[in-house]
């Protein structure tokens, strides 16, 4: 691994900074900082568990601000949460057992997949605004497609938002706002399952 002069702790802290308001306006951030610090020879599982300790305080931030502005849909949070949640627990399993040798290109293509679908369909995340919003159980598809995007933010996270708005606002049609919120909260809800899975295989080893 790199020895980390000043220079490298400063890029750290000031992309850091800019994937946080990245992350909290829309999604990814960790397109910025998982890169580079594989591109400083941080090995890449620590460069993915090391990512998660940052989004989840921001994450945790993020839902703070959400909910003191009211904005915040707390009817099907569980409904939306327990797919999520099962799916981040499958992909952080996935990311703490495969070998570096597996990691890093799966971590790197799994990136530029999802740079490349919104790329692609960039109006992906318009498709619910003005529309009443639907529960998981009302949409099922919408079960396993959070399901789905859970696993991608067990196992890479970065830009996981933008495989989550989709769901939240084109087929439950959540406002991009209220969609963004629910995102945060997902997003820190797979965190917290990641940086478990991540802190209990450190110590098994």
């Amino acid at each position: 691994m790199t020895d980390f002069t000043f220079w490298h702790y400063l890029a750290i802290f000031l992309l850091g900074i800019a994937a946080s308001i990245i992350n909290i306006m829309a999604a990814g951030g960790s397109n910025l900082t998982l890169p580079m610090m594989m591109a400083f020879g941080v090995p890449p599982d620590i460069a993915n568990g090391s990512n998660r300790v940052g989004i989840f305080l921001q994450s945790l931030t993020g839902l703070r601000g959400f909910a003191k502005a009211g904005k915040m849909p707390t009817a099907d949070l569980r409904g939306i949460l327990l797919p999520t949640l099962a799916g981040g627990l499958l992909g952080s399993l996935l990311a703490a057992f495969l070998p570096n040798s597996l990691l890093k290109p799966l971590l790197l293509g799994a990136m530029l997949a999802v740079a490349t679908l919104m790329a692609v369909k960039p109006n992906l995340l318009l498709a619910g605004e003005g529309r009443h919003a639907k529960t998981v159980r009302e949409t099922p598809r919408a079960a396993a497609w959070l399901f789905a995007a859970g696993v991608y933010g067990g196992f890479v996270q970065a830009g996981v938002g933008f495989l989550m708005l989709p769901i939240l606002v084109g087929l439950l049609h959540y406002d991009l706002v209220r969609g963004n919120a629910l995102k945060i909260a997902c997003t820190l809800g797979f965190t917290s399952v990641a940086l478990a899975v991540f802190l209990a295989r450190a110590v098994s080893i």
